[in-house]
């Protein structure tokens, strides 16, 4: 029963009830009300539970309560149990009336029995008579048309209730918290994304400092390695060209030029010492430039489907379409962390081309590979730039994001390129089947 209907009901039968029955019926309109306030100060969905659990008990004067709610596959889940002072029941002690629990949540009808152990509807063997229950009082926690689970109480001492009054009070007070926790599940829902696209953005960030520091180090290094070779060469011969003009010098006891060729030698030598140290801290460039990849086996279809659910909450994906075709692939061994990179920076060029774009994302095997293929309905790339979009950034190709993209791929023993189509761009990659 809803809380409008309620009031109406009460203030329509006013005028010919008991003074006793019309004060407890105000009584627990205030109750209903106080209830309602303070469950809507709450997004904390612990909190909101034992909040609900709680006035339940005290409002129909049972021993101990219950809530179950839909988990993601539908079923009822365990969420947290009270007594009557408050204390919480372990998991274990729910042991109640299952038939009672599925049947209210299957017809989202509550039921209200009482006198329990008498009541013939029920099968004798099933838990209210082996916990001697007496009373039990069960609703539906349905909001906005969605059922969302159930709430219950029960008792083994026999207490008559007045049904009208409690019943009407209890299908109020589940409909109250329903919404409550309804809301409080959405927040910590959202919660949880948030601090989900917290950790991905650090870790992304991470990876892409990695990977740029790595690309960074392997072309200072292979420069190094350029300018040193020609500066050994040049100075090698510098030395030999002067050892020969020595022997020249020797027969003619020229003593100052021997002087200064001696001179001369020996800052050449110098020079090659260093030329040469400086060799061996390009080699180690050169050598930690290459990303330590963690490659564990895993399933492609799962981390493309894991980066759509944590980017498409996020402002800039707003209104971006994704559309999946993951056909079934074998498992592979790649770094989840840098295919996760290289996805998101493939989406968010797609998403900086056209705010509204469709990414259509593919996967398939061809041989020994699997495909995957991420394609949009943006603007496009020239076809001038297509040739070195994967290129190390220049004074004609700026960023270092697809360089990046196309290292990762490389250290996967796959590849990347791009395939021509009449509009919008579609990128294609690989990685080896184990």
């Amino acid at each position: 029963m809803k809380f409008s209907d309620f009031k109406k009901k009460l203030e329509t039968t006013e005028a010919v009830s008991q003074p006793v029955e019309s004060h407890e019926k105000i009584r627990n309109l205030e109750l209903i009300l106080d209830i309602a306030k303070t469950l809507n100060k709450s997004l904390i969905l612990e909190d909101v539970l034992e909040l609900v659990l709680r006035n339940s008990i005290k409002l129909t004067n049972s021993e101990r309560g219950f809530i179950v709610l839909k988990d993601n596959e539908g079923n009822l889940e365990y969420k947290m149990g009270l007594d009557s002072s408050g204390g919480n029941l372990p998991e274990s002690s729910f042991n109640i009336s299952t038939s009672v629990v599925k049947d209210v949540f299957e017809t989202g009808q509550s039921k209200f029995i009482e006198a329990a152990q008498s009541d013939t509807d029920y099968d004798p063997s099933k838990s209210i008579f082996r916990l001697e229950l007496q009373t039990i009082l069960c609703s539906p926690l349905i909001t906005e048309d969605k059922k969302i689970g159930v709430i219950y109480v029960d008792s083994k001492h026999l207490h008559k209730i007045k049904i009208r009054e409690i019943t009407d009070t209890f299908e109020i007070l589940a409909g109250q918290a329903a919404t409550a926790i309804l809301n409080a599940q959405l927040y910590k829902g959202q919660i949880a994304a948030y601090n989900a696209l917290n950790e991905a953005n650090v870790q992304l960030i991470q990876i892409e400092r990695k990977a740029l520091k790595s690309s960074i180090d392997s072309e200072i290094g292979q420069s190094l390695q350029g300018l040193v070779h020609l500066a050994l060469l040049e100075t090698e011969s510098l030395v030999r060209s002067i050892e020969r003009s020595q022997k020249d010098f020797e027969t003619k006891s020229a003593d100052v030029n021997s002087l200064m060729l001696d001179r001369l030698k020996l800052k050449s030598k110098v020079a090659i010492d260093s030329i040469r140290s400086i060799q061996k801290y390009a080699q180690v460039l050169l050598e930690t430039s290459v990303t330590n990849f963690v490659k564990d086996t895993g399933d492609i279809n799962k981390t493309i489907q894991s980066v759509i659910r944590y980017l498409s909450p996020m402002k800039k994906f707003s209104r971006v379409n994704f559309v999946t075709e993951l056909n079934s692939v074998p498992v592979c061994k790649y770094d989840s962390d840098q295919i996760q990179h290289l996805l998101v920076h493939l989406f968010t060029n797609s998403a900086d081309a056209r705010s509204d774009a469709t990414i259509s994302v593919k996967t398939a095997r061809d041989n020994n590979y699997i495909l995957i293929e991420v394609d949009d309905n943006g603007p496009g790339i020239p076809k001038e730039k297509t040739g070195i979009l994967f290129d190390i950034p220049s004074t004609v190709k700026t960023g270092y994001g697809l360089f990046l993209c196309k290292n990762i791929i490389e250290k996967h023993n796959g590849f990347i390129r791009v395939i021509e189509k009449t509009n919008g761009t579609a990128i294609q990659f690989s990685i080896p089947v184990i």
